[in-house]
């Protein structure tokens, strides 16, 4: 157990003959109680010191745990958040990249598809500016036979003979005579080259009439007038 002053201070000694000096025991007990008081309160205070560092102590060890708790708690985090970071980019970049496949595709599908429905066009086109050709070709056959034929009536000698002066013929002379050149000459058939119908184009409307046979001949119409039509000059 350990002495306080105040057991010190009462403690009593006995006597003996030739003992020490009671007031000089006394003075230095007296002198051990102080400084045993002294030391007793300097250990009192370095008690308390030491409980308040060990308090401390153990907060910051608590804190020092709560920290690393909490920075592995950030490091998960940041981990997680780093892993779905590049999951998401993954999964965007392979998006973008289905989406500028897709649309690369359907672009050039329907380039393709605009190439070949111009090529069909072009086609097209070719085939019926050929048959229009070929119409224009019979057309011009045709009439050229026609003007031939009208210019063979013309030049007929025996239009000089009703026509010329101090002739005595008669209207139905001259009538019947220009009648039967008429009709001769209508009679002559154009056999023309039979061509494919033109699709979407348009055909030039020729100036013959067709009789409607299947062997595609043209027939000259002239008008049904009564009175022959002369060359004013020579009227």
């Amino acid at each position: 157990m350990v002495l306080s002053p105040l057991d010190i201070h009462n403690k009593e000694f006995g006597t003996k003959m030739r003992g020490y000096n009671v007031d000089e025991v006394n003075d230095f007990l007296d002198q051990i109680i102080k400084d045993y008081q002294i030391t007793l309160n300097h250990n009192k205070e370095l008690e308390e010191q030491l409980d308040a560092a060990n308090e401390k102590l153990k907060y910051f060890n608590d804190l020092k745990d709560s920290l690393n708790q909490s920075i592995l708690v950030a490091q998960e985090a940041a981990d997680k958040v780093k892993a779905n970071s590049q999951k998401e980019s993954e999964i965007i970049i392979r998006e973008a990249q289905k989406q500028s496949s897709d649309i690369v595709s359907e672009a050039t599908n329907k380039g393709n598809q605009i190439m070949n429905e111009a090529s069909k066009r072009a086609k097209k086109l070719a085939v019926e500016t050929d048959d229009l050709k070929k119409s224009t070709r019979v057309f011009r056959q045709r009439l050229q036979v026609m003007l031939e034929s009208q210019l063979e009536v013309v030049k007929s000698n025996d239009w000089d003979s009703l026509l010329k002066e101090g002739s005595m013929s008669s209207y139905e002379e001259i009538k019947k005579v220009v009648g039967d050149r008429l009709d001769n000459s209508g009679t002559q058939g154009v056999h023309s080259i039979p061509s494919q119908p033109v699709a979407d184009a348009p055909v030039a409307e020729a100036p013959v009439t067709d009789s409607g046979d299947d062997n595609g001949e043209t027939v000259v119409i002239f008008p049904d007038n009564d009175q022959p039509q002369f060359d004013k000059d020579k009227e």
